[in-house]
Order: structure tokens, then C-alpha cells, then sequence
């Protein structure tokens, strides 16, 4: 390892430091917020308008990011959208009584699309951070971070909210977002501005090649005005299995809702008098399982130089939806709680995979495709949870998530169907070939993808041993 390499990783992991005490943030705020809504206001509908505006914002957020990493810096977007919501987080804790509920309207919004923002400008700005070589050892690490801080934040929230009060669980989750924001002000962050230009020196920074000119006239669209998201459209619809990769990551999102709806509800008929309990042991196993699935990937890669690609989060998917229909199909606790260690370290796999994936694009194009991704998420979760609530008045949790996780399976079998016939056809990187890119002005060489050395000829390379 060289010096330059170990410094931009324990870089990284101080990053990571700041964003895993940010997540514990957001899920201490993702209870503390919903119970101070539903006190304040007494009504179930609140929290459900209060999540939907959560999500349509971050919905909207996941259309602009590309077109802010094109003008802007990553860490500047990284940096305010922890400023954004640590501020929000302060408007909050000083509103008078008269004036809470737009605050809280106020905190929806900012809190769902500084999330969306954040998130993505830190995974499409991996590769110029760590190195193409170290983005799923970046990747495993950031999850890790994320998963440890969901299940602090939610283990705790409960807690802090009854011994301390919403005031002061509020303001430990401003702190959080300040902190995260210092620890990017304090780091020297790549990626973002400058990818897609094509200027003069800047190329290199990014891993990519642009000839001059053609990229930015592209992304900006020269004097006629931004033209960028049609562009990221075609390129992501030309390259080969991506725009279904992307879908089954919204379908994955839509399987996703049915588990979180149906827990609490599936938890009560466990046992009606404490509820928490079951759910809170489920998350914390499924956490373990994300957890150590993370540890596995990255000796994978750091042994063998590979990274798990298309063909790992098409199984992962699978495995990942059918053990979450397991978890609700009545088995024994013990079975149970083995089935939550799958669905978590299944979770994991699907994670690195799918963003390592979308990292191997180019630069110009890498903040649209997590943009498109994000909002194709949270549609999915959104839409899901509307006809999850109303299918869960009539059907069992069992049903509902079966039938949820079922379309995940059913569109990610499809998935490895065509993953697998591209492997066969001896397709290179699709992003190599994307007919998109080419249009973009982007040259063949600018694909990071499909490099023989990596053992990731086609993006989807996993362990054959």
C-alpha cells in the first residue's frame, strides 16, 4: 500500500466516522420525529403526511443531485445538506407552540432531501476519494457505519426520548449533523464539480478521459440551457441490463415497505403487551448479519482483487426477499432470528454490489445514475407503503410481504436471466458500450469497467471458487 493510498483511506474512515454519528441522527429523528408528531397532534394521518413529505423531497432531491454534482463540489453538497439539517433541527427545538407544525413540515422536508443529497454525492464521489481499486472496500465500510448507527439510533431512541424529553433528543440530533459537518469541512473531498467538464486537468482526478468540450456541452447543454437529464436517460437505457438494475432496485425498495409496515404489526400478535421487543430483537439480528456480511466482502476483495458486481445483487435480492417472507411465516424465535442474520447479511451483499456497480460509470454520468437511483427508491418505498397500509386492513403480514418481496424475486430472476445472457454473448462493460455515452461524447476508454486485470470483465464478476 502505498503512502498516498493510506492516507486517502484513513481520510475515508474518518469520514465514515462522521457520517455513521449523522445516521445515528437520522434515526433517532426517524422516531423521535414520529412520535412528536403523532403527541402534538394526536392523529396516525399526521405521521403518515409527515413520512410522505419525508419521501417526496427526497424524491425530488434524487432528480437535481446529478445536475448539482455537475456544478458543484461534492463536499460543499455534503457539507450544507448537514448544515441544512442540523439548522431545521435548531428551527424546530426554538418554534413557538403556535408555529410547530410548520416546523415540522419544515423538518420533513429539509431532513428528506439533505439525506438524498448527502447520500448520493458521497457514493458517486468513492472512486475519486479511495481509488477504483478500494470503492467496495469504501462501500463495506460506509454500510457498516450505517448499520451500526440504525441500530444505536433506533436501541436508543425510545430511550432518550422518555428519560430526556423531545427538546433534548433534538438537540442530540442537531449535534450529530454538526459534527458530520465539521468532519467534511476538515477533509479534502474529490469528486463533484469539475467531473463532467471536460477541463484541462480535472480528468484525471476522476479516473476518466474526456475530451474537451464534448462532455460539458452535453451535461450543460452550452448556451441552449441544462440538458444533462436527458442525456443520463439515454445512456442509462442504452447500457445493457443497468435501467433493469436500477428498477429492481426500486422494486426492492416497494418489498422493503411491506416488511417495515408489517413488523410492528406481526410483533403485536407475538405478543400484544410489548411489541418493541420483538421488533428491536429483529433489527438488531438483521444488523449483525449486514454487519458481518461486510466483513466477509472486504477480505473477498482484499484477497482476490474482485468485486461483487450485478450478478451478487441479483442474488443477493433474491436471497435477501425470500428470507424476509420467512421471517413472517411463524417459524420459532431461534428460527427465526436465523432467518433475520440472512435477510441482514443478503441486505449487505445487495448494498455493496449495486453501488460498487453504479460507481464503475463514468464520471459524468455517476451522480445522475445514484440521483435516478434515489428516486426510484424512494417512490418505490413511498407508493409501497400507501398500498401496503391498505392491504394490511385485509390480509395477513405474511401475504402482504409475501406478495411485496415476491415481485422483487420475480424481477431480479428476470435480472440474472439477462445478466447471465450478456455473460455469455461475451458482453463487455455495459457501460463501456452504453450507447448513451456515446452520445454523452464520452470516449470508450472513459469506462472504468471491464478492466480483465480486476477480473470484472463485464461488471458483474463474482467469486467462481
Amino acid at each position: 500500500m502505498t503512502r498516498d493510498t493510506a492516507v486517502s483511506e484513513r481520510r475515508f474512515r474518518f469520514l465514515v466516522a462522521g457520517y455513521a454519528v449523522s445516521s445515528y441522527g437520522t434515526f433517532l429523528n426517524m422516531v423521535a420525529l414520529n412520535l412528536f408528531v403523532y403527541e402534538t397532534t394526536g392523529r396516525a394521518l399526521a405521521m403518515g403526511l409527515f413520512m410522505a413529505v419525508r419521501l417526496a423531497s427526497g424524491f425530488v432531491a434524487g432528480l437535481v443531485v446529478g445536475g448539482l454534482l455537475a456544478r458543484f463540489s461534492a463536499k460543499s453538497i455534503m457539507l450544507w445538506a448537514n448544515v441544512a439539517q442540523g439548522g431545521v433541527m435548531l428551527l424546530l427545538i426554538l418554534a413557538p407552540e403556535s408555529l410547530v407544525t410548520g416546523a415540522l413540515m419544515a423538518v420533513s422536508v429539509v431532513i428528506g432531501a439533505c439525506g438524498t443529497l448527502f447520500m448520493v454525492a458521497l457514493r458517486s464521489s468513492i472512486p475519486e476519494m479511495v481509488g477504483e481499486d478500494r470503492r467496495a472496500w469504501a462501500n463495506s465500510l460506509s454500510i457498516t457505519g450505517r448499520s451500526l448507527a440504525m441500530v444505536a439510533g433506533f436501541a436508543s431512541a425510545g430511550v432518550v426520548v422518555s428519560l430526556v424529553g423531545y427538546t433534548a433528543a433534538f438537540l442530540l440530533d442537531m449535534a450529530t449533523f454538526v459534527i458530520c459537518a465539521v468532519t467534511v469541512a476538515l477533509l479534502p473531498i474529490a469528486g463533484g464539480k469539475g467531473a463532467g467538464t471536460g477541463r484541462p486537468g480535472e480528468a484525471g482526478k476522476s479516473g476518466t478521459a474526456e475530451k474537451p468540450g464534448t462532455a460539458e456541452k452535453s451535461e450543460n447543454g452550452g448556451k441552449g440551457g441544462p440538458r444533462w437529464r436527458p442525456v443520463a436517460f439515454l445512456a442509462l437505457a442504452a447500457a445493457p441490463g443497468l435501467g433493469l438494475m436500477v428498477a429492481l432496485r426500486g422494486v426492492d425498495a416497494f418489498g422493503s415497505s411491506s416488511h417495515n409496515a408489517a413488523l410492528p404489526i406481526y410483533s403485536t400478535s407475538l405478543d400484544a403487551s410489548n411489541p418493541a421487543v420483538f421488533v428491536s430483537a429483529f433489527w438488531c439480528v438483521w444488523a449483525l448479519g449486514n454487519i458481518g456480511a461486510q466483513q466477509v466482502i472486504q477480505r473477498y476483495t482484499q484477497r482476490t482483487g474482485k468485486t461483487v458486481g450485478a450478478l451478487g445483487f441479483g442474488y443477493g435480492t433474491v436471497v435477501m426477499s425470500a428470507a424476509f417472507i420467512a421471517a413472517f411465516a411463524g417459524f420459532p424465535l431461534a428460527v427465526t432470528a436465523v432467518i433475520a442474520l440472512i435477510a441482514g447479511a443478503a441486505d449487505g451483499l445487495t448494498e455493496v454490489a449495486y453501488t460498487s456497480h453504479l460507481q464503475t460509470l463514468p464520471a459524468t454520468l455517476r451522480g445522475h445514475a445514484f440521483g435516478l437511483s434515489a428516486t426510484f427508491e424512494n417512490l418505490g418505498f413511498g407508493v409501497g407503503m400507501i398500498l401496503v397500509a391498505a392491504a394490511l386492513d385485509r390480509f395477513s403480514p405474511l401475504s402482504v410481504v409475501g406478495w411485496s418481496h415476491g415481485a422483487a424475486i420475480v424481477v431480479a430472476v428476470v435480472f440474472l436471466l439477462r445478466v447471465t445472457a450478456l455473460r455469455r454473448a461475451g458482453t463487455t462493460a455495459p457501460t463501456e458500450r452504453a450507447g448513451g455515452a456515446e452520445q454523452a461524447g464520452l470516449r470508450k476508454e472513459q469506462a472504468v469497467e471491464g478492466r480483465p486485470d480486476r477480473g470484472d470483465r463485464d461488471g458483474a464478476e463474482v467469486s467462481r471458487g
